[in-house]
């Protein structure tokens, strides 16, 4: 089994939100209602000499998902192909158990109180797309992909980057 997960690039980051707005799109939610995608904005330094950067997080779909070992009523699953972590909403009886054994506040609660989550679109990944969030992003700071890949690409993306930054003259 590859496990399946995203890459981000935060120096790619612009912080546009297309990522989350198309998670919205895709899982039917409304604008003022809960997205599986969330962008999270930190500033560093004073007037004049401001930097901000983003963070694009969402379900990390774990190895050893907390959510999964903690549901009393096995709701949550692994996907065996991709490693995805999914819920049976059928099954979810609302207690919240998963939502306070998740590190990364993934998951979010309907109207009905039964939890969703973040499922790498798996309609799509299926038919061979890219996740909603990861074709709508301008600036392709999201991947998708299995995670040793994934990885090593992020790795090599970050070699370059530190190579560029030692040979490129100080400010």
């Amino acid at each position: 089994m590859d496990q399946f997960g995203f890459g981000f690039d935060m120096s790619r980051c612009s912080g546009c939100f297309a990522c989350v707005v198309a998670c919205m799109d895709q899982n039917d939610f409304k604008t003022e209602g809960p997205s599986f995608r969330q962008v999270i904005g930190y500033e560093k330094g004073r007037f004049p000499s401001v930097k901000i950067s983003y963070l694009s997080l969402s379900c990390a779909h774990c190895g050893e998902a907390p959510c999964m070992t903690v549901c009393p009523t096995a709701a949550i699953s692994k996907s065996e192909d991709m490693g995805v972590v999914t819920v049976d909403r059928n099954l979810c009886i609302g207690c919240h158990t998963c939502s306070m054994a998740c590190p990364f506040g993934a998951i979010k609660f309907a109207q009905d109180g039964k939890m969703g989550k973040c499922d790498l679109c798996m309609n799509r990944l299926e038919q061979g797309l890219d996740p909603a969030c990861v074709r709508t992003c301008p600036t392709r700071a999201l991947e998708v992909g299995p995670l040793e890949e994934v990885s090593k690409r992020q790795a090599e993306k970050a070699s370059i980057t530190i190579l560029q930054s030692l040979m490129s003259p100080g400010d």
